[in-house]
């Protein structure tokens, strides 16, 4: 029988032109580079995952040669593209590096630094302590010291409310994007119009989580002592959060400042953390890039994610810094009126109660933003903006030292990978 083939037959390429049953217009398989740059390839890319995102736009991904058979596609048993045998794993090994690395910065961030997190609220919120933290070496003290009167979820308190105001933001910046014309990401090449339509989204973001932020906020300064376990269950912060935007619940003071004088400063400080730290991220990652001697190997972990999560180190840590003083004066306007009560953050711990730390209410009464401001600079100085950031370092350090320590640990697997 004589083969029905023709002569120009050329694999992937023909299934392209005339084969009618894949049709005229069927596209040749792509990973986003052009069809006539494709013949006998196939392109994998990795999936997203945290840390494992393509940071070199200029440069493709990996390709591999395979054989190809007689009906055009890769000698695999059921026509898929599976991995061919003596195919180096460096796929798995980035997917693997970019996996755990992003694990590893997602839980510090997240669940190891949460104890500075909630000593730095209580600090800022706490005008009647004498020392302010300015450095983490004291901070650490009074941490330890409310760690061992209470036990150790006194410093862990609030963190599931924490990861819902997470999940109430990405869920409504994504609505937000896809009912308005608002771009929920910016193009490499970006307009003053979409810049501006960017950051509304961010302000607009964080306007939709306040009352749930302030919720969680209470969370996670009210003290250990003077909290019912019994009535506390997770989804206490939706249903808090939803008591105070609805103006219903628990009755508080009457110094509780409405939701509409938090907007601005809510949305003003969402706004300033994010174009400073996302301006920190690029221009690092533009020095990096220009100061390379040699270009960067996309196949290799090292180059692929450390710099992008050194880059959003430096420039969440810079954003904390500047924003510092607004988020102290949102802290306080948010959690007056609340009949909130917290620890002592000067370490100053009461005999008669068996050595528990001692308690203070939060009475202030400030009348708006700009009241809070002049009455913080009056009465505490400047440097009382600041209280707390010693537990902002602390927890910044933290969160470097375990890069810096999983960025060791995959060199040395890579060394190991290679002398075998």
């Amino acid at each position: 029988m004589a083969s029905r083939r023709p002569n120009s037959f050329d694999g992937l390429g023909y299934r392209g032109r005339d084969d009618p049953l894949y049709g005229a217009n069927y596209p040749v398989r792509s990973a986003g580079a052009p069809a006539e740059l494709q013949h006998h390839h196939w392109v994998t890319t990795p999936p997203d995952i945290p840390g494992s995102r393509n940071l070199h736009p200029g440069a493709r991904t990996p390709q591999y040669e395979e054989p190809m058979g007689e009906s055009g596609g890769p000698e695999t048993a059921g026509g898929c593209d599976a991995p061919q045998p003596g195919v180096p794993p460096a796929e798995q090994l980035n997917r693997f590096a970019g996996f755990g690395i992003g694990l590893v910065s997602l839980f510090t961030e997240n669940v190891l630094a949460h104890p500075c997190i909630v000593f730095r609220r209580q600090c800022q919120v706490n005008y009647h302590a004498c020392c302010y933290h300015l450095t983490p070496f004291s901070t650490i003290t009074v941490m330890y010291s409310i760690t061992k009167a209470q036990g150790v979820k006194a410093l862990w308190k609030g963190m599931g409310s924490t990861f819902i105001v997470h999940g109430i933001t990405l869920g409504a910046e994504g609505i937000i994007s896809e009912f308005t014309p608002l771009p929920r990401e910016l193009p490499h090449r970006w307009s003053w119009k979409q810049l501006a339509g960017h950051l509304l989204l961010k302000g607009l973001t964080a306007a939709v989580a306040l009352p749930f932020y302030c919720a969680s906020l209470i969370e996670t300064v009210q003290s250990d002592i003077v909290r019912d376990d019994s009535s506390s269950g997770l989804l206490d912060c939706i249903r808090e959060g939803l008591a105070r935007l609805l103006g219903v619940g628990a009755p508080h003071s009457r110094r509780l400042l409405p939701l509409s004088c938090l907007l601005i400063p809510a949305a003003l400080h969402a706004i300033l953390r994010y174009a400073v730290a996302a301006s920190f991220q690029q221009v690092l990652l533009w020095l990096q890039q220009r100061g390379r001697k040699q270009r960067p190997d996309p196949s290799n972990p090292l180059d692929a994610y450390f710099p992008e999560l050194a880059a959003a180190w430096v420039g969440a840590l810079v954003a904390d810094l500047v924003v510092f003083p607004l988020e102290t004066v949102l802290h306080r306007l948010s959690l007056q009126g609340t009949r909130t009560i917290i620890d002592a953050t000067d370490g100053v711990v009461n005999v008669g109660t068996s050595g528990s730390p001692l308690v203070l209410p939060v009475n202030t009464q400030y009348d708006g933003f700009f009241e809070c401001l002049h009455s913080i600079r009056r009465k505490e100085g400047r440097a009382g903006f600041y209280r707390g950031v010693g537990a902002l370092v602390a927890q910044y350090t933290l969160h470097g030292a375990l890069l810096v320590a999983a960025r060791t640990l995959l060199r040395l697997l890579l060394l190991n990978g290679k002398m075998s």
